[in-house]
């Protein structure tokens, strides 16, 4: 019986030296292995995101040093409005609140935003989970590369969620004032809540724009020729789909929204540009196409022709050296 504990310590610690890069470089596992890290895995994300909502949720109606409490800034875009008619209406005057119309209401919408912000402040924990399982059946620069697409993707979406942050109070001032006299503005906490968070969620969701097109361009599905000659309808789409994807038909938000993700595309286009024209230069030099089929300038094609030549005559000098 004492030799049980002993077996599984091993068990463990073979488990672990799996997932070490140095003792596992190529990633090797069984399908029983692969089980257990995609367990392990998911484990840890979950858990990781189980600590972001308590801490959201305790966020909520706590400041944290000069970062004032999560409700706070949620309710600032609603509360910048103007009281009366045109804006919001204070049962207590002076005193900016939502209404709760349920029981537990508040409770509800606060466990949403906790989770909420949960997930977003511990995304790159999470998004390492992902990276961790994936990375051992990659290369070297392959997982240079994922490094580099988890931080951007997080740096993306918090910046879209900030920028809608600050088009909420132009998009509300709007909405609210098609009533003109007729109405007075008196928003549910969850109606409000939920129209606050579907901003950010979008934002955040459509800035991985770029970020997706790099890595279809990166892998030779989406080259820069295509994206060339379907700018204009790639545009139009992005310009519909800001149009739909904005909630209440904010024309506030569809502008922005549609402007954002035009120049963010523009620029992965010329990422997808420069990436392409390279590899074309490399090509022509070894011999692989011709360069009217990469539409390149002679100037490319002598300097893609040196730079060959240069490693070549680099790579026979170490070998006379060695």
């Amino acid at each position: 019986m004492a030799r049980i504990p002993h077996r599984r310590d091993e068990s463990r610690r073979e488990k672990k030296r799996l997932r070490s890069r140095r003792h596992n470089p190529d990633g090797t596992m069984t399908l029983r292995d692969h089980l257990y890290e995609l367990k392990h895995r998911l484990g840890m994300a979950l858990l990781a995101l189980l600590v972001g909502c308590v801490a959201g949720f305790l966020w909520f109606n706590w400041s944290v040093g000069p970062i004032p409490s999560l409700g706070k800034l949620l309710t600032d875009p609603y509360c910048a409005l103007p009281a009366g008619r045109h804006g919001r209406a204070e049962f207590v005057p002076g005193v900016c609140q939502l209404i709760q119309t349920k029981p537990f209401e508040a409770f509800l919408i606060q466990f949403k935003v906790g989770l909420a912000a949960g997930a977003v402040l511990t995304s790159p924990f999470w998004l390492y989970q992902i990276w961790a399982f994936i990375t051992p059946g990659l290369y070297d620069n392959e997982r240079k590369f994922t490094r580099i697409f988890v931080m951007l993707a997080s740096v993306l979406f918090t910046a879209g969620a900030v920028l809608a942050y600050f088009v909420v109070p132009k998009g509300l001032e709007v909405l609210i004032s098609f009533g003109g006299e007729t109405f007075i503005t008196a928003l549910s906490a969850n109606d409000y809540i939920s129209f606050v968070l579907v901003m950010l969620l979008i934002f955040g969701v459509s800035f991985e724009l770029p970020l997706l097109i790099t890595m279809l361009n990166r892998i030779g599905i989406l080259p820069y020729r295509n994206l060339k000659a379907w700018r204009r309808g790639i545009i139009f789409a992005l310009v519909v789909f800001a149009a739909v994807a904005t909630p209440g038909t904010d024309p506030i938000g569809m502008v922005a929204l549609a402007a954002s993700m035009t120049v963010l595309f523009e620029i992965s286009v010329q990422i997808a540009r420069v990436h392409d024209r390279k590899a074309a230069r490399k090509a022509v030099a070894e011999g692989w196409g011709d360069p009217e089929d990469y539409d390149l300038d002679p100037d490319e094609v002598d300097e893609g022709k040196a730079g060959k030549k240069k490693a070549d005559t680099s790579a026979a000098g170490l070998d006379d050296v060695t």
